[in-house]
């Protein structure tokens, strides 16, 4: 990303950011509400378009993409997702296998072999044949995730994921993706409101506010109290856990 910039009217969302992003890592962008963070994640997949800068993917202009080749490289979890038609919940996750079906063809075995693995993988097997539209707001969300890792793309954008869903299975999809990371390569980059589940999963947090970047880098060198502070105006601890494994942080009421 080169001096992004992006407008809602005369308001500035996002103040001409600059950031290059490794593959094969797990980034976490956490931040104050409204800071443009799921602006940012809308620009990286196309869902708007930057008023001043350029974004570069794989040394290629972002816009130079048609959407159909984006969606082999990029998969989105949107914060929301709505949908009124009953489509089942095996119908849902095969739509993340479109980019890679040819027009009008149907799905191949393969496809059938993939999304069934996702489904298994994700949990959702058991309600495969029940409509989204009377799914839990959890078990919808898991729906749409598992959609999202049965596009298999290189990269994979998580707009607050696990917002809906239980404890469990945050930390299940969470790991499920971490190993993606580890095991293919894949670059996973993340908004995230816990900032301890993000400690425990992200190799490198980007914080942001005011539509700017205010620090970015490996998760042991910016999870900081003083970064925090900066950031959300709150005092806290920031202490190496021997039971997580990771940083752990403590806030103060």
């Amino acid at each position: 990303m080169n001096n992004i910039a992006f407008f809602y009217g005369d308001t500035k969302i996002i103040d001409e950011i600059s950031l290059n992003l490794d593959s094969g890592r797990f980034y976490g962008i956490i931040g104050p509400n409204g800071c443009g963070k799921t602006t940012l994640l809308d620009l990286l997949v196309k869902h708007k378009t930057p008023a001043a800068g350029t974004i570069i993917y794989n040394s290629k202009d972002l816009a130079r993409y048609s959407s159909k080749k984006l969606a082999r490289e990029m998969a989105l979890v949107p914060q929301n997702f709505y949908i009124n038609f009953p489509f089942t919940a095996l119908e849902v996750v095969m739509m993340g296998r479109y980019p890679h079906i040819p027009r009008f063809s149907a799905p191949s075995t393969e496809d059938h072999r993939i999304v069934a693995e996702i489904m298994a993988e994700t949990e959702i097997t058991e309600f495969e044949n029940r409509y989204v539209t009377e799914l839990s707001g959890g078990e919808r969300q898991r729906v749409v995730f598992a959609r999202a890792l049965a596009q298999e793309t290189p990269v994979l954008l998580l707009d607050e994921a696990t917002s809906n869903l239980d404890i469990n299975h945050s930390l299940s999809l969470l790991k499920a993706t971490a190993d993606k990371v580890k095991q293919t390569g894949k670059t996973v980059i993340a908004v995230m409101q816990d900032i301890n589940l993000a400690a425990l999963f992200c190799n490198n947090l980007i914080f942001m506010k005011h539509g700017k970047i205010v620090a970015h880098g490996p998760t042991e060198d910016v999870l900081s109290p003083e970064t925090i502070r900066s950031v959300f105006n709150v005092e806290t601890q920031v202490n190496d856990d021997s039971f997580s494994q990771s940083k752990l942080v403590v806030f103060r009421h």
